[in-house]
């Protein structure tokens, strides 16, 4: 079993009734947040790269809570540097945590921290092993083919893909990847946040209608069971 909370913009928290974890928690400055950072109790937090808007309140959540950022190698190090706990991990790179399994794949994007974007490596998206069932968070990326073996690869029981354009996927790119990744249900993310990535989501259901994937449209604090 599995509950997943969409936080607003593209922060995920997942709890198997044990272990929680938290994905891209940007959460203070963010005007669609759906928690505050202050009140974010996790066991580990996933970062798919660098930019603001998803390292967001990690290194702060990460101190209080004593735990472990989770990113790919370079962001790892920046977070280390900044006196977080970190697990350092790569494109293609799988390990085995308390909580479950976590691999990374590739995202099409950019990465940097800071007002001076300091390099922080490749961005990547999680494929996350937990409760018994596979989370999949595209993080911010471009539609890529790749997805389809990751679709064959998985058996995913829910994907949290982008469809804000501008930044990332637009609708049509993103009703592509749901087809390349056949996960059960989709959440779409990144959207709404600002007028640049102002895209509708029933716009995004509509055009999976009769697909064997489930579109699960929820609110900044709404939660669906997987």
């Amino acid at each position: 079993m599995l509950k997943a909370t969409f936080l607003g913009h593209s922060c995920v928290m997942a709890t198997d009734g044990k272990y929680k974890i938290i994905i891209d928690p940007f959460l203070t400055d963010n005007p669609v947040a759906g928690m505050k950072a202050d009140n974010v109790e996790v066991d580990y937090i996933l970062v798919t790269h660098g930019h603001g808007d998803h390292l967001g309140d990690a290194v702060p959540i990460a101190k209080r809570n004593d735990a472990t950022i989770i990113a790919p190698n370079e962001l790892a190090i920046y977070v280390a540097n900044q006196g977080a706990k970190a697990h350092n991990m790569h494109i293609g790179g799988a390990f085995n945590f308390p909580f479950g399994k976590v691999k990374l794949t590739i995202a099409h994007h950019g990465s940097g921290a800071g007002d001076g974007l300091i390099y922080t490596g490749n961005p990547c998206g999680f494929i996350v092993n937990m409760g018994g069932k596979t989370l999949y968070h595209a993080g911010d990326t471009a539609l890529f083919y790749d997805m389809k073996l990751i679709g064959e690869m998985n058996s995913i029981d829910i994907a949290f893909l982008p469809i804000g354009d501008n930044f990332t996927m637009g609708i049509d790119d993103g009703v592509r990847a749901v087809e390349f990744l056949k996960p059960k249900k989709v959440v779409p993310m990144h959207y709404k946040t600002w007028p640049v990535i102002d895209t509708d989501p029933d716009e995004f259901a509509d055009k999976l209608k009769g697909s064997d994937t489930e579109v699960v449209i929820i609110k900044p604090g709404e939660s669906v069971d997987v």
